[in-house]
C-alpha cells in the first residue's frame, strides 16, 4: 500500500499534497473528486448536516470531509460499498421528505437534489413521501417559500444569519415536525426581511424562491395598447450567458437585446444610463456635504437591501443616506416622463420592465416613494432567472443571436455607469466625477484600484487636489452592520461609504444564476472592468445623451427639477408581529439614541415580553419619542427565571413592566420634545 509522505494525504491510493487546504472536502476536490454536499458553502462556516460528503479515513471509520481536518499521514477513500450504500441511503430519505413535484418547480433544471439522485442512480424511493402539507408563504413581494421542499440543509439560516446579519430564519420544533420558518410562524413579509434574496440563492431545492412577475410581463408584451419598455441592468450582462451553458463572467449584451426585441419589447435602455444620472446627482450631493462637512459619512442608497436595513435599525443615519433615487428608479421616472410625450402616448400606456440581478429591486419597485401619479414609476421587476425562462418560452437560440444594440438617448451609458455592477464601483464612479468637480478635469480617467477587489471590507483614502477623501466600500449586510456600529462608536470616520447587500455586489444578486463559488463572482467582477476599459466614454458626465437631458428638462446636478425627478426620502420602520410601525419626522442625529432591547425567548416570552414590546412601541409613538428610541427584539440575555428582561442601552433590567421601562427610558432621554409619531 502506498505510504503517504511529508505534508501529504493518500487519497483512493495517490499521494496529494495537502497545502492551505483547510477540510477534506475541499482538498479532495482539488484533487479532482466532486464529492456531493447540500450544506457545505465556502463563505458559510461549517455544518456538516447532509452527510453526503462522507469518506472513509483509515483508523477513524467514516467521517463528513466537511469537518474534517486534512493531518499528513491520513489515508483517505472516497468510494467503497459502505459509503455508496450510505449516501444512496441518505439522498433517498431527502427525496421521502420532499415535494416530488419538479416539472413545475422554478429548480426543475438547477435543483441539486435531483441532480443528485441522477448521479447515485436512484430509481426508487424505498420509504413513504410525507404526507402532510404545509402552507405556501407568499406574504413577501420577493420571494415565495414552499416548506413541503424544504430538506433542512440549513444554508438559508447560515446565510442569513453569518453573511448578512439579519437572522429572519431559524430551525423550529423538534423531531419529524422540524422546520425552517421565520420566527413565531410569521411569513417573510411579515418580519425583518431585507428582501435580498440570498437565501433563495443558496437553497438547493426551491425551497425558497423568486416570485416571478414573467405573466405580468407576458401580459403586457401580448396588449397591444401597451409600450413595453425594458432596461437592463449592468450586472445581467455578465451573469445572463452562464443559464446557457457559456462561461461565466462573459458579457452577452447584444444577444440579450436581441432577445428582448424578439419576445416582443418596443423599447430596450441600459440601467447604465441610471446610474449615470445617478453618479452626477450623488457626486454633487457628495461635494456639496463634505464641503460644508455635514451629515458624513455618506452612505449610498442604491441598494434596497441596505436601504430597508437602514430604516429598520438605524434610523438615526437616515439623514446620512443619499438622497439620490437608485439607477432603475432614476431611469424609470426619466422614461415615464420623457417617452409619453416624445411618442405622443398617455403615461399609462407605458409599461416599464426592470430586468435585474437583484430581488430587493422587486420591494423597491413596489415602495410608495417610487410612484408617481398614483402610477408606479417601474411596473415589474424580473431577475435573470426569470428572463431566461421567457427566452427558453420563446424558443430562441440565445448564443446564436445576432447581437444587437440599445435604444437611443437611454441606451448609451458611460463606464462608470456600468460598474454600478460591482462591489467598489458606485464608489470608483462617484470619485472620477468628484475627482473633476474638485481637482481638476479629467483626461484618461484615473483607476481608483484602492476600492477595487472583493474583500468584505476595504477602506481608502484618496487625495483630490487639497482634499483627502476617507472612503470604505462593504459588501455582505453583517459586516455593513459591523462597520455602522464602529461609526456610532466613533471607532472609524470616512466620508463617503458604499454598502452592498450582496456578496460581490450586484454580479453576486440573488437574481442571478446560482454562484456556488466565489471564482464566479470575480469572472463576473472581471468582465465588468473589461466592459468599463472597452467603452469609449469611462466619466458619467461626458455621456452627451445626458448633457442633454440637463440641458433639456433637468438644469444642473442638484437643481430643483434634478431633486423632484431623482431623489426621494426614506422613514424609520419597526417590526413587530405582522404590524409595521412608520415614525414621522425622522432620526435627528443632534439627539442620543437610547437602545432598548426587549428578550422574546421562550421564558421571557411566556412572562408577557411579547405584550410588552408592542405596549412598549405604542407608547414611544404616542409620546413623540421615535427619533429618541431605538426598540428591538432580541434573544437571549441569560435571566430566563427572571424575565421580561430588557436592556436599556448597555443595563440590563429583570422582571420588567410597562410602567418600569418606560420609566427607565424617559429618565435616559429626558423626556425630551418629539414629532409626533403614526403608525400603520
Amino acid at each position: 500500500m502506498m505510504k503517504p509522505t511529508d505534508g501529504t494525504i493518500v487519497l483512493d491510493g495517490r499521494m496529494v499534497p495537502i497545502g492551505d487546504h483547510v477540510n477534506l472536502l475541499d482538498l479532495i476536490r482539488a484533487g479532482g473528486i466532486d464529492l456531493p454536499t447540500f450544506c457545505y458553502h465556502s463563505d458559510l462556516s461549517v455544518y456538516g448536516a447532509c452527510r453526503l460528503c462522507i469518506v472513509e479515513v483509515e483508523g477513524r471509520g467514516i467521517v463528513t470531509s466537511c469537518t474534517t481536518r486534512p493531518e499528513p499521514g491520513m489515508v483517505v477513500s472516497t468510494r467503497s460499498a459502505r459509503l455508496r450504500d450510505i449516501r444512496k441511503l441518505t439522498a433517498e430519505l431527502l427525496l421521502a421528505n420532499h415535494d416530488m413535484s419538479c416539472p413545475t418547480c422554478t429548480r426543475a433544471g438547477s435543483c441539486q437534489l435531483r441532480r443528485l439522485a441522477e448521479r447515485l442512480g436512484i430509481d426508487r424511493i424505498r420509504f413513504r413521501q410525507r404526507q402532510e402539507r404545509l402552507p405556501l408563504d407568499q406574504s413577501s413581494i420577493s420571494l415565495i417559500r414552499d416548506p413541503n421542499k424544504c430538506v433542512l440543509c440549513g444554508d438559508c439560516v447560515r446565510i442569513c444569519r453569518e453573511v448578512q446579519g439579519i437572522g429572519v430564519l431559524d430551525f423550529a420544533n423538534r423531531g419529524s415536525k422540524v422546520q425552517v420558518t421565520p420566527a413565531f410562524g410569521q411569513g417573510l413579509g411579515e418580519v425583518e426581511c431585507v428582501h435580498c434574496g440570498q437565501c433563495a440563492s443558496v437553497c438547493p431545492t426551491g425551497a425558497l424562491a423568486v416570485r416571478s412577475q414573467v405573466n405580468e410581463v407576458w401580459a403586457a408584451i401580448h396588449d397591444p395598447e401597451r409600450i413595453v419598455v425594458a432596461q437592463v441592468a449592468p450586472a445581467v450582462r455578465v451573469g445572463v450567458g452562464e443559464a446557457f451553458g457559456l462561461p461565466p463572467g462573459e458579457s452577452h449584451i447584444g444577444q440579450t437585446v436581441a432577445a428582448l426585441r424578439a419576445m416582443g419589447f418596443d423599447r430596450v435602455y441600459d440601467t447604465g444610463f441610471g446610474a449615470d444620472l445617478t453618479v452626477l446627482e450623488e457626486g454633487t450631493e457628495f461635494v456639496r456635504r463634505y464641503r460644508a462637512r455635514k451629515d458624513l459619512p455618506l452612505f449610498t442608497s442604491c441598494c434596497p437591501a441596505w436601504v430597508k436595513l437602514v430604516e429598520q435599525w438605524y434610523p438615526q443615519l437616515l439623514n446620512n443616506l443619499s438622497t439620490c433615487r437608485s439607477p432603475q428608479q432614476a431611469l424609470g421616472r426619466l422614461i415615464k416622463r420623457e417617452l409619453p410625450r416624445e411618442m405622443g402616448v398617455a403615461p399609462e400606456k407605458i409599461f416599464m420592465v426592470s430586468i435585474m440581478p437583484c430581488t430587493a429591486k422587486k420591494f423597491e419597485a413596489r415602495r410608495s416613494e417610487m410612484v408617481t401619479d398614483g402610477r408606479p414609476d417601474v411596473d415589474a421587476v424580473i431577475t435573470v432567472p426569470e428572463l431566461v425562462q421567457m427566452i427558453a418560452e420563446s424558443g430562441l437560440d440565445f448564443a446564436g443571436l445576432e447581437p444587437d444594440r440599445m435604444d437611443l438617448p437611454y441606451g448609451f451609458k458611460t463606464g462608470a455607469g456600468v460598474l454600478f455592477g460591482t462591489t467598489g464601483g458606485v464608489t470608483e464612479a462617484v470619485l472620477r466625477y468628484a475627482a473633476e468637480v474638485m481637482a481638476k478635469p479629467l483626461g484618461r480617467p484615473p483607476a481608483f484600484h484602492k476600492v477595487r477587489g472583493m474583500e468584505r471590507l476595504r477602506e481608502a483614502e484618496v487625495e483630490l487636489g487639497d482634499d483627502k477623501l476617507r472612503l470604505a466600500v462593504v459588501h455582505g449586510l453583517a459586516a455593513a452592520q459591523q462597520l455602522v456600529e464602529d461609526v456610532l462608536a466613533g471607532k472609524r470616520e470616512y466620508d463617503l461609504v458604499e454598502v452592498m447587500a450582496c456578496p460581490g455586489g450586484c454580479v453576486g444578486g440573488a437574481g442571478q444564476p446560482p454562484a456556488r463559488t466565489p471564482s464566479v463572482r470575480e469572472a463576473r467582477q472581471a468582465s465588468i472592468y473589461q466592459t468599463d476599459t472597452m467603452l469609449q466614454m469611462r466619466n458619467s458626465q461626458d455621456n452627451p445623451y445626458l448633457q442633454r437631458v440637463y440641458a433639456d428638462t433637468l438644469g444642473e446636478p442638484g437643481s430643483p427639477a434634478a431633486h423632484e425627478l431623482l431623489h426621494t426620502h426614506y422613514h424609520p420602520r419597526r417590526r413587530t408581529g405582522a404590524v409595521e410601525v412608520e415614525i414621522s419626522g425622522g432620526a435627528d442625529p443632534s439627539h442620543r439614541v437610547v437602545r432598548v432591547e426587549v428578550c422574546v425567548g421562550t421564558n421571557c416570552h411566556l412572562r408577557g415580553s411579547h405584550d410588552l414590546l408592542h405596549r412598549l412601541i405604542d407608547h414611544v409613538n404616542e409620546r413623540g419619542w421615535g427619533h429618541l428610541v431605538d426598540i428591538t427584539a432580541t434573544f437571549c440575555n441569560e435571566v430566563c427565571e427572571r424575565g421580561p428582561a430588557v436592556r436599556i442601552d448597555d443595563e440590563l433590567h429583570e422582571k420588567c413592566t410597562l410602567e418600569m421601562v418606560l420609566d427607565r427610558v424617559e429618565g435616559a432621554i429626558g423626556a425630551e420634545e418629539a414629532p409626533v409619531a403614526t403608525s400603520r
